[in-house]
Order: C-alpha cells, then structure tokens, then sequence
C-alpha cells in the first residue's frame, strides 16, 4: 500500500503528471475532440478496439422502444420527462461543464431527448427515484442525456440502474442547489456483451450535500469518469465506487473533484475485487485544490482485492494543491491477494474455510456499501456480490 498526506501546504510526492486534467479541450463542437489513442494520457488504459466506434464514427442510430427503453418510478411532486427539441437544449448544460473528450461531445450532440429528473425546492422525497435504462440491442449504438437536479433545501434519494445489452455513450448531469441533499447511485448491472461509457458531471451548491455512488459489475466494457466542482463555500461531496471485474471484463473509473470554492469536502472511496483471466479495472483519482479553496478537506482511497491469478488492477491517485491553507488532504492505494491472515483468524474460531472467505470479501465492500445510504440498493448490491462470489468458487 502507498499512502501520502497533505497539510498545511506542504506536498509529500506530487502527482507526476500535474495539471494533466486541465490540458483538456472543454467545447461540444466535435471537431475540437480528436479521435482517441493509445497515445492520450486519458485513454491509455481503455482497450479502444473494444469500444465498437463510440470513441470514433460508429453512427449513434439507436432508439427508444428499439434499441433501449427508459423506466421511471417517482413520487408525483418530482417532475421526470423526456424532453426535445428547444427544450431539451434549454436544460441539456445545466452542471454548467461541457464534454472534455470524443466520446462524450458525440453523445451531447447525437442524442435525441434529454432525460429531466427535477425535484423541486424545499421537497423532501422519502422514496427513493427510480430510474431504469434497459438496453434490448447491443447492435445499433445509442447516445444518452440524462439530467438530475435537485432545489435548494430539498432532499432525495435517486437510483439509476442500467441493465440488458446495448452500445452507449452517454452524458449524465447532476446539480444540488444550495443547502439541498442528494443520495445518486448508479448500478451498471449489464449483460455481457454491452459497451458503456458514460460521463458524469457534478455540481454542488453553497451548503449542499452529494453522495455519489458507483456500482459496477455487468458488461463486456464499462468506462465511467465523474468530475465534481462547487458554486459555494461549505459544499460536501462523497464520491463512492465498487466494482467486480470477471474473466475478460475492463472496468474503469476516473475521477476530478475540483476545489473551487472555500471550506469545502470532499471524500473519494472506490473498492473492487477481480477474478478470472484477463479481468482488468482501472481507477485514476484527481483532486484539484485551487488558489481561493482554502480550508478544503479532502481524501481519496482506493483498494482492489484479487481473487485469481490473471487479474490486472491499475490504481492512480493524484493530488494538486494550490494553497497552503487547507485542512487536510490525503490519498491511499492498494492492490493485494486475499488476506490468508484474516482467513486464518476466521478459521481457527471453528468457521468453515467457504463461509470464511465471504466473509473476508463481504467485510471488504462492507465500508463503501455502508456508506452509500439507500437500503434496497444495499440490499440489491449485497445479492450481486453473492452471485459474483459463487463464480469464483468462494
């Protein structure tokens, strides 16, 4: 494990590529978004001949009701349409970021309606949001919006699961206005065949609260970069990730929060367990600590447990402060084989070597699953691990 603190503006080991994440053309205009490369620092981990033109000039001609459907549950004081046309350009923006790659300005121009999840202001919804986005072809490839806002002083909880077979690039937007709370958890529950990569872009308002989960298990290949930034002083941000590569599977997760403004939070914590040949994930945090983000407090961790032989995890923190009045920063990682010492412990108090090794693995997810705050997701994920666990003969 390699674990650095910040404090107090003084940086221990520094990100060796600092600044690498504002090197990035920002514009919806495609031609400002070359064709990506093994060459790009962003994309050098991601196997491109794997993403099926996504990244390139695969025409984006899927449709709703031929190639996915959308499914939404919601309260009625919560506001959830499909919007298009003047519409749909009126909302799509909303996070105030734009797309930073290929891909992502391709599913901003290509995609047909804009999804709107709005809560209004000072609501509190006790029910979680429901929305379901069920791929039924992986043949024609598809561009998606999604837009998630939430009033000042308003609370809710929203969950969207992908699920089926389908070829998608999509851009997700989530705004919490001032003093509100949002628990989001996006569950990636695809078939084996599907290709998703998917851009998240985050912004929080002056007091506001944003839990953000990422729960990735299903697909051929699932590529997923959230960046977070703040509009006012006291925002906190948890950005929380697990996932579960299988044999031949590439799970990737990439990062930026971005300190913008004073006295501001924020915590990253991603787990994820491998298993079977040629299993890889990938996850590359950066947190951005700007000149006027003074009192930031901020963490990033992030930890894989291999399960098999074959397994490849790549782990990258970084960090860059540009002041010296911060409360704390700090960022861990670790990639390690199944610890025969708590296997040990566990079994020289009379428990069976099977049900020993769940629960080293269950204990392992435990701190993020915990920290995710809506229950039937818990639930949900917990039984996905189960099934994840009896593929490796655990």
């Amino acid at each position: 494990m390699t674990e650095h603190s910040h404090v107090g503006g003084r940086t221990v080991n520094p990100s060796a590529t600092p600044g690498a994440h504002m090197t990035r053309v920002v514009s919806t205009d495609l031609a400002d978004h070359p064709v990506p490369t093994a060459k790009f620092e962003a994309w050098r981990f991601t196997p491109l001949r794997r993403l099926r033109g996504l990244h390139d000039e695969a025409p984006l001609t899927g449709r709703a009701g031929v190639d996915f459907e959308i499914e939404i549950d919601a309260p009625e004081e919560v506001s959830a349409v499909s919007l298009a046309g003047a519409a749909a350009d009126w909302v799509r923006g909303s996070s105030g970021e734009h797309p930073v790659d290929r891909p992502a300005a391709r599913a901003w121009n290509a995609a047909p309606d804009v999804f709107l999840v709005d809560i209004p202001a000072e609501t509190v919804v006790t029910q979680p949001i429901s929305v379901v986005f069920r791929g039924l072809s992986a043949e024609n490839a598809a561009a998606a919006h999604l837009v998630v806002r939430i009033g000042h002083h308003a609370s809710a909880q929203v969950t969207v699961t992908y699920e089926g077979s389908a070829t998608l690039t999509e851009n997700v937007e989530i705004v919490v206005g001032d003093g509100a709370k949002l628990t989001y958890a996006s569950v990636q529950e695809w078939a084996p065949d599907a290709v998703h990569l998917s851009h998240h872009r985050l912004r929080v308002g002056r007091d506001a609260t944003l839990t953000h989960s990422v729960l990735t298990f299903g697909g051929d290949l699932v590529r997923i970069f959230a960046t977070g930034a703040y509009d006012g002083p006291g925002g906190d941000m948890e950005m929380l990730g697990l996932y579960f590569a299988d044999a031949g599977q590439h799970l990737e997760h990439r990062l930026v929060l971005d300190h913008t403004a004073p006295n501001c939070k924020s915590r990253a914590y991603y787990k994820g367990a491998l298993q079977g040949a040629s299993a890889h994930t990938v996850w590359v945090g950066d947190v951005v600590i700007r000149p006027d983000a003074v009192a930031t407090d901020t963490y990033e961790m992030n930890r894989n447990l291999l399960l098999t032989d074959g397994c490849r995890a790549d782990s990258i923190p970084n960090l860059e402060i540009e002041t010296g009045e911060i409360v704390g920063a700090g960022h861990a990682s670790a990639t390690g084989r199944f610890d025969d010492e708590q296997l040990f412990y566990l079994l020289s108090r009379g428990i069976p070597e099977e049900v020993a090794r769940r629960l080293v693995v269950r204990g392992f997810f435990s701190e993020v699953l915990g920290r995710v705050g809506i229950p039937s997701v818990v639930e949900h994920v917990n039984e996905i691990v189960e099934r994840e666990l009896e593929i490796a003969g655990i």
